[in-house]
Parts: C-alpha cells; structure tokens; sequence
C-alpha cells in the first residue's frame, strides 16, 4: 500500500490511545447504526439478507451496507486507517490482511465466541479458513466469511462442434492440450487460454506437480525447485500452441470475456464469480458447463490434484475491540445462521464447515443446472492461497517476471530464478 508507514505511524497512536481509554466504538455504532463496507456489487443482495435478519432480531441496530470497487474499497481503506476512521465492519481479504493485523489496525477476535465455545472457530472452519483471517501471531483478526475453489469452465458447444468427450474428473493436463488442439482445428477457436495469473492460472498447476511457490514455513520460494520449474514450464509453455492466445491479448481481453463473446473454449474461473456469470450471460445458459480441474499425470509428489482455495474474512477496528454492538453483529455473521443467508444468495460459499450445498443449492433457480457441485468437492484437495507477510513487496514485481518470460525478453531459466530471488529478497527483507 502506497502511504502504509504513514498508516502504521497513525495507527499506532491510535492503539496507545485505547489502551488508555479502552470505551470502544465509532459514534455510528453507538447511534444503532452499524457501517458494513464491501467491495462487490454481485453481493450487496447477500450482504443486506444478512443485515435484514440481524436488524430483525435487534431492531435497534441498522446495518447500513456501502460498496465500492476493487480498488477504490482499498483505497478508501487506506485513507479511513491513517485518520483512524475504518467503518464497523469491512471486508478483509488475504492480500491485506497480514498489513492490517500486523500493524495493530483490526481488533483481535480470537474470543470472539468464548461465551459460546470456546472451540466455536475450530469446530466450524476449516484450517484454510482460518488461516486466511489470521495474524502474523496466529491470532484471528477476521471471522471467516467463505472459502472458494477454482475450476474448469468449458463451452460445450465447441466440444461437440469438435467431437470431443466433455472434461470430468478422469482429465490430465495430456486431455487439457490434445483437447484444445482439436478444437481449434476443428472450429478455429482457441482451446484453453492460459492466462498469466497465479489464483486463476500458474499456481494451481505448480501444486498439482506437487511444486510450491513459498515452503510451509514461509522462509523461501520455491522456484528453484524442480516440480515448480516444471510445472511452470508446461503451463508457460501452453502459449507456444495456436491454440492459446499470447499474452498481449489477454492484455486487451480476460479470459472470461473471450470465452463468452465465443472465442475460446476452455479458462479457468473461481467459484466466486459463477453466479454473476449465470445471470449476465443468460443467452449462453446451456451451452457451458464447469468441471474440476485437469490433474498432473506424473506429479513429483502427491496424487496430481490440487486447487487453490482462498477466502475473505469479517474485520472491525482495533478502536472496536469492546464495543459490544459491533462484536455482536460480527458473531451473527460468522453464525451458523448468517453463513447459511449467504450461502443461499449463491455469490459465495459459506466459510461455515457443513454449509456449502447452501450454495450450490442456490443454481436450482436456473433451468440449466451448472454441475457447480464439482466446486464444492474440490475441497478435499484444495490448497491456501499463497500469502505471506512480504507479498506486497513481491507480487508485482514476480507478475512483471513472468511476462519477461512470456514476451521472451528473459529465458524461462533465467526468469524464474529471477522470480526466486525477488521473493527471498522481500521476505529477507520484512523479517529484517
């Protein structure tokens, strides 16, 4: 973030000041209203579900949801922080998190459920899930809001143009190429499109070879390891097919935009986005579908399969840490009730262990029923997000590498080493 050690020098004083005066609570949560900010619109209807039925069970207390984009929620973010100003209750997500908590930003909500369990995180979220709303310290700063997946969408129509088997648990990364080779012979368009990503691309390949991009500890990358380069030698390598646009189209046109303006068959896309998808593309209902992802065939290590799984999480101000209104809502979105709204708005899959058909049940409102169930069952191979504490420091800088690569500007050796080096560098570099 661009002013983040003028944000942690005001956060600071503002942590020093509740310890003198530890009253808690914004003037809004005290006045019954409770501001909730967001970055999706595709999840305001979800959002607010949760706020009417927490507003019926406390007519006091109005939950006032604010949405913005992607980039103006994390700038605004950035600004209300450095003037000790976040809203009650916002959104966090893993690429942010560790700066927040870190710096002493979000409240401390490990017991958040004492009163209830004091199990209640472990006994309803997964290891992944709360991982992914924790502190460098292990403490949780964020109550889990969902988990995701990625997986395969294919258009079914160029398959059958084609005649070729749709894509199922059976496909390897062998299926992934000789199956778009014969699309594109066979219709002229492209097969998979191989996008330089990391989420939605390169990383779940690199783990499916049984490769890493940080070790378990989080003390070095893992690109000079064997099962990463080669992995990241196959999907790079995608690009040299007719069949896969190069870089500088995706550069002009996502992925998800190719595929459904008919110009490619096959990309790989979160589960996050399918409902949106479903509703904004309502001419295309029937002729695509989703599957799970290709697996390895001859992994380094593992059985070939791997996908990552990232998730957000609910996060209040440090100042909120006793403020009873805003820490009650927070335990009503993180209920067993609160998840199960969300999960039935179908934007996301609840973080709530036992939950997750909530979502899939949701596609019944469709004629067509997407096979959305294959994200779901991806959870028994799902893999965390990579996120450590230095990323900010090294994921623009490893994405610029990558497209070295991709451009031929570097040798696939020579940039992959060098994607190795940025990340020990940055790590050595926010342990220092």
């Amino acid at each position: 973030m661009k002013i983040f050690s003028r944000v942690v020098a005001a956060m600071m004083s503002a942590v020093l000041a509740l310890s003198l005066a530890a009253c808690g609570g914004s003037s809004a949560a005290k006045s019954g209203v409770i501001t909730m900010q967001i970055w999706d619109t595709a999840q305001r209807d979800g959002m607010q579900a949760i706020a009417d039925a927490y507003h019926e069970k406390n007519p006091d207390v109005t939950v006032e949801i604010q949405v913005t984009s992607w980039d103006e929620y994390w700038t605004k973010l950035e600004a209300a922080a450095t003037s000790n100003t976040l809203p009650d209750v916002f959104w966090m997500h893993t690429n942010y998190i560790l700066q927040y908590a870190d710096n002493g930003m979000l409240a401390d909500l490990s017991n958040l459920y004492d009163s209830e369990s004091t199990t209640y995180y472990t006994d309803h979220f997964s290891d992944i899930s709360l991982s992914n709303a924790q502190g460098s310290d292990g403490k949780i700063y964020g109550v889990p809001k969902d988990k995701d997946t990625v997986g395969l969408v294919y258009n079914k129509e160029m398959f059958d143009q084609a005649g070729v088997a749709y894509p199922d648990e059976t496909w390897t990364w062998d299926n992934l190429v000789s199956a778009s080779q014969t699309i594109y012979e066979k219709t002229g368009k492209y097969g998979y499109m191989a996008y330089a990503d990391d989420q939605l691309g390169y990383w779940n390949f690199v783990y499916q070879n049984g490769g890493y991009i940080l070790n378990d500890d989080k003390t070095a990358a893992g690109f000079d390891q064997k099962a990463t380069i080669d992995a990241m030698k196959f999907y790079i390598g995608l690009q040299s097919y007719d069949w896969c646009p190069d870089q500088k189209y995706f550069a002009e046109t996502a992925p998800g935009n190719a595929f459904f303006s008919g110009q490619g068959a096959m990309y790989l896309e979160g589960n996050w986005n399918l409902m949106s998808l479903m509703k904004n593309y309502p001419e295309m209902q029937g002729k695509w579908d989703v599957a799970v992802l290709p697996a390895c065939p001859n992994p380094e290590s593992g059985d070939g399969r791997a996908t990552i799984s990232n998730g957000l999480s609910y996060a209040t101000s440090a100042k909120n840490a006793n403020n009873e209104t805003v820490l009650d809502f927070l335990r009503f979105l993180g209920s067993e009730e609160g998840q199960r709204i969300q999960g039935e708005s179908g934007v996301a899959i609840p973080a709530y262990e036992g939950l997750e058909n909530t979502w899939v049940s949701a596609f019944d409102q469709f004629d067509y029923k997407l096979n959305v169930s294959v994200f779901t069952e991806m959870f028994d191979y799902s893999v965390q997000s990579v996120n450590d504490k230095s990323r900010p420091n090294w994921k623009s800088k490893i994405t610029d590498e990558l497209l070295k690569i991709y451009s031929g500007a570097v040798d696939i050796d020579t940039g992959l080493a060098n994607m190795n080096q940025i990340i020990n560098d940055a790590i050595a570099q926010a342990n220092g």
